[in-house]
């Protein structure tokens, strides 16, 4: 079976899908010795990995870093695409096809324009995006539909489910809504789509079991797993600096075991 294939049914199953997203090859080897069943890559992650922030990477190193990813290990591995890297479907349709060489099992592509001012693609256009990322990848992807709305200053539910039932609509294979915490809402969605639902672990959220009982096929944590990283390492920088202490070693040494598992 490929990995696409893998992938797919990983959707269809009556507990969630876990899916945590490695931000570089060390993070990538490490979910797939904890037991991971596949992988998504964070836009968000990588991004700080370059000293930069979400948004501020460009598609030919989304999509070298990608396939990076998918050699690191055996597992299925998702892309996080961001908005397609386009605005118009022709470019979207083109990362995907590129997206598809890369070996991926999967990519999501998302209806935020990024332009703070205007945030979010017209729904018309939103659709039409999607389909066109459907039809690049001609099923060799599972392709994942994005809708942003919670996360830039539209917490609109019923537009964001209606955005979801456009993307179900134009083919996408796993329906996401980044934002809704509320069990309720969570519920609402499921509900009224017919598309494997993702959900993103935030603080608020409810439980795995919980989330299960929803009906929710899927679950991922965004950059949470590398802010952890990144909080962790400054913390302990932070140690030596203001205290000329050492008790970041105690921690240290659950890292060593990690790595030396993991490669």
């Amino acid at each position: 079976m490929s990995r696409t294939d893998a992938f797919r049914e990983m959707h269809h199953r009556h507990h969630p899908l876990l899916l945590p997203n490695p931000w570089d090859v060390g993070s990538a080897r490490l979910f797939a010795s904890l037991g991971f069943e596949a992988l998504a890559t964070t836009s968000s992650g990588f991004a700080a990995t370059l000293g930069r922030l979400d948004g501020g990477i460009t598609r030919h190193e989304a999509l070298s870093h990608a396939a990076d990813i998918v050699a690191a290990t055996d597992l299925p591995v998702s892309a996080d695409l961001e908005n397609g890297f386009a605005h118009d479907p022709a470019g979207v349709a083109e990362t995907v096809r590129l997206a598809v060489e890369t070996g991926l099992a999967g990519c999501s592509v998302e209806d935020y324009t990024g332009d703070p001012d205007d945030p979010i693609y017209p729904l018309d256009l939103a659709v039409e995006r999607v389909g066109a990322a459907v039809a690049a990848a001609a099923g060799r992807l599972v392709i994942t539909a994005r809708s942003e709305n919670f996360l830039h200053g539209r917490p609109d539910l019923a537009d964001t489910i209606a955005r979801l039932q456009g993307f179900q609509d134009a083919g996408a294979d796993v329906l996401y809504a980044p934002g809704p915490v509320d069990p309720a809402d969570i519920g609402r969605v499921v509900e009224e789509t017919d598309r494997p639902l993702n959900v993103l672990a935030l603080p608020g959220v409810p439980p795995v079991t919980e989330l299960s009982d929803l009906g929710v096929k899927r679950i991922s944590v965004g950059s949470g797993f590398s802010l952890v990283a990144f909080g962790a390492v400054a913390e302990a920088a932070q140690e030596l600096l203001e205290h000329g202490t050492y008790g970041y070693w105690n921690l240290a040494q659950a890292g060593v075991m990690a790595r030396d598992a993991a490669f």
